[in-house]
């Protein structure tokens, strides 16, 4: 199947980091289909020869074992042209068409990585020189707009001109392979689905924690912050997948159709209701990995006496029959103690205790995300002390590492992805109903913050966040699970 794949933005960030390396792999997999093209459109006034050269540069900041050899770059490079284009002068499009319609490839693929400002434009221009027919599709990268209204204004455009199965709002962390697991865990296995409901679960608790601050990207996350950021999009999405109901069936529709119900029953905000279960905060200076770090005030873009959260954690519930009263708790942040995103199911305890256990020892289910990828399941034995008088329980885990387990190089988010809109399939991508249903959700948040009299929380970097978040679950009689 031949395929032209343009990327705007080809020469940004995104596209070196992520893009390029993901479709390099995928050729070194043999999984990319042969007769493909790459098309990077840019500023930038390059030579096809000259735009290979810098991407094969910028491969040296790759991890060693994913970088090619001289020969594999040589056969990848003959995918790569370049096109100088200005994406907001409409008469820049006529050339891309034309390069386009000479080769009448099977598939079209327009990954948007610019500016989210620019989506609306491009989109328009593709379809006002004809690039917008049924075997084309469009990937949006986040964020989709500022809040619900810009969000909707985008979707409202790009109805005009696309089929809602022909754009592709990508969330990479659904292309992880730890989270194509949660997937296969719930809905391939007999084990958990009895158990997966409030009679038997307690709390679940999900963080994503980086240890990196704003760094050179202090301009843009001023403008955007951890709710926008984060919880909007990734932090949701697995909330989604926890506590979605099984689908009819594994089509992207019946998947979307799940996850869009359990976004509605989200318990909706009140003011009250954000005080006491939303906690916002800001790293202060702190130490990594032994080194002193700045401030988020202090990094550069920054602007001065910015109320911008850098860390969000907060207590939501589930609406439905199943889920009605178990707190689902989710946090985030920049400059925490440890790069680390899992997924943890506390189970409620035995009903009748004859065992004598240790203190706050319980089941649990320990779904890994990064930066190991795997399932621990925290259970309860006997331990083997012959002195005791009485029988005691001692907390053992069983651990499944699936690197470990399935010992060959895993696919990666963006690598699974980008294969996935090559061959048009939608199961790992939002839906625009989803995405709007998140806005709604977050947005009265964000109307609380605009008039909140009181700045997030300080927190050092290189801690676990502002101590308000512990107290917060401490209230329901809970505790991060810190020690995964």
């Amino acid at each position: 199947m031949s395929f032209d794949l343009v990327l705007f933005g080809g020469t940004g960030d995104l596209a070196w980091r992520k893009l390029l390396p993901a479709l390099f792999q995928a050729f070194r997999h043999g999984t990319l289909p042969e007769g493909g093209r790459i098309i990077s459109v840019a500023r930038d006034d390059l030579t096809d020869d000259q735009y290979r050269s810098r991407i094969q540069m910028r491969f040296d900041d790759v991890e060693l074992a994913k970088r090619p050899t001289p020969q594999e770059f040589s056969r990848f490079a003959a995918l790569l042209h370049h096109l100088r284009m200005d994406l907001s002068q409409p008469q820049d499009y006529g050339r891309l068409a034309d390069m386009i319609k000479a080769r009448n490839a099977d598939s079209l693929v327009m990954y948007v990585a610019t500016a989210p400002s620019l989506f609306t434009t491009v989109c328009e221009q593709i379809a006002a020189v004809g690039l917008n027919g049924p075997a084309t599709r469009v990937v949006l990268e986040k964020p989709l707009g500022h809040d619900l209204q810009s969000n909707r204004a985008i979707n409202e455009a790009l109805r005009h001109v696309l089929r809602e199965d022909q754009v592709f709002r990508i969330d990479h962390y659904l292309g992880k392979p730890s989270v194509q697991n949660l997937f296969a865990m719930r809905f391939g296995n007999a084990l958990f689905e009895p158990l997966w409901r409030r009679e038997t679960i307690a709390n679940i608790q999900i963080t994503i924690a980086e240890e990196l601050g704003a760094e050179t990207r202090g301009a843009f996350y001023d403008q955007t912050g951890a709710l926008r950021d984060m919880v909007q999009n990734h932090a949701l999405q697995l909330l989604c997948a926890i506590g979605m109901e099984p689908p009819i069936n594994a089509s992207a529709n019946a998947i979307r159709d799940e996850k869009l119900k359990v976004l509605q029953s989200l318990k909706p905000w009140s003011p009250d209701t954000i005080g006491q279960h939303v906690v916002r905060g800001q790293y202060a200076a702190g130490t990594r990995q032994g080194q002193a770090v700045a401030g988020y005030l202090q990094e550069s873009g920054v602007a001065p006496g910015s109320t911008t959260e850098t860390f969000v954690a907060l207590r939501t519930e589930i609406s439905n029959w199943r889920w009605a009263g178990v707190p689902f708790f989710i946090r985030t942040g920049k400059r925490l103690a440890s790069r680390n995103a899992h997924i943890v199911v506390n189970f409620r305890p035995v009903p009748h205790p004859i065992f004598k256990t240790p203190a706050g020892a319980a089941n649990r289910l320990v779904i890994h995300l990064q930066p190991k990828d795997g399932l621990e399941l925290h259970l309860l034995a006997q331990g083997a002390a012959q002195h005791q008088t009485e029988p005691a329980l001692a907390p053992v885990h069983l651990n499944l590492d699936f690197d470990q387990r399935f010992g060959t190089e895993r696919v990666g988010a963006y690598e699974r992805l980008l294969l996935d809109v090559i061959a048009g399939r939608l199961n790992l991508f939002v839906r625009s109903d989803e995405q709007e249903e998140a806005w709604r959700w977050v947005e009265p948040i964000l109307e609380h913050w605009r008039t909140d009299p009181h700045a997030p929380r300080p927190y050092a970097a290189g801690s676990w966040g502002p101590s308000a978040a512990s107290a917060m679950i401490a209230r329901d009689g809970f505790c991060w699970s810190e020690e995964v």
